[in-house]
């Protein structure tokens, strides 16, 4: 299986690998089908969960790498790295204050970003959509830079990037389904919008792949700005968020779970 993986170009792997965390945010959406609501301690948890692999995820994946590969060339890592890292957090800094959205999950109707004549809905998948675009990145990223070094325990590494990324999209998902099925939608309606919420994922993770396979020396600044990217919207919107309600400590818990899952699949694995 994974010679034949190895056989196959590092971008049509990240188009592949994209289409997974995709299909996984259609699998989370799928929920609406099942559930009207989720209590707030799960939804917690779940939001949760996810920030914990996308902080893991940062680290071992996409920084660790980052500095390794800037050492081996010769650069001042820690100034490539730090320039990478805050690139990609400005860069979503920039997108939310243009961009107008809904943060999910919060009680209150908090717009942010510019002024929207847009329905409450559109502005909840335009939120998600916002998480998805740094996800797709890494996962174009960990393939892309196979080719510096088309390895089995490269491909490993970048494989967990994207089965970590897949497993957060699952709550991700539902967090836009089940909150549009309140807003009034169908559930076939909700499920359409939550799934199509991933599909910049492919977009994110084609681009990103290309780049780094086709202009290596930018591998360690584009591990970096993945990696600032992400961090960026685990604190501005996913821990916020799953600290809603009374029972945040489910929040904080799931944040656990999560980072240990990614850092053990990293470790053991990539």
């Amino acid at each position: 299986m994974f010679d034949g993986l190895l056989s196959l170009h590092p971008v049509v792997l990240a188009l592949l690998a994209t289409g997974f965390t995709w299909f996984c945010t259609a699998f989370g959406a799928g929920f609406v089908f099942f559930f009207r609501t989720v209590p707030r301690p799960v939804f917690n948890a779940m939001l949760g969960f996810a920030s914990g692999i996308m902080i893991a995820a940062s680290f071992w994946s996409l920084l660790l790498p980052s500095i390794e590969l800037s050492e081996n060339a010769g650069q001042l890592a820690w100034f490539h790295v730090s320039f990478g890292f805050l690139s990609g957090g400005l860069s979503l800094y920039a997108l939310h204050k243009l961009l107008p959205h809904l943060h999910v999950g919060l009680e209150e109707n908090r717009l942010e970003g510019g002024k929207s004549s847009f329905q409450r809905s559109l502005l909840l998948i335009l939120a998600i959509t916002l998480h998805n675009l740094p996800e797709g990145l890494a996962v174009g990223v960990a393939f892309g830079a196979l080719g510096d070094g088309f390895t089995y325990d490269a491909l490993m590494a970048a494989i967990v990037v994207a089965f970590g990324i897949g497993i957060q999209n699952i709550p991700e998902g539902a967090a836009v389904s089940i909150p549009l099925l309140r807003e009034g939608y169908s559930a076939k309606k909700s499920f359409w919008y939550g799934q199509l919420s991933g599909f910049v994922e492919p977009i994110g993770g084609l681009l990103g792949a290309a780049l780094v396979f086709y202009v290596e020396s930018i591998l360690p600044f584009a591990l970096s700005f993945a990696a600032g990217a992400m961090i960026f919207v685990v604190v501005e919107e996913l821990i916020p968020e799953s600290h809603t309600g009374k029972e945040t400590e489910m929040s904080t818990l799931g944040a656990m779970f999560g980072f240990v899952l990614m850092m053990a699949l990293d470790v053991g694995l990539g």
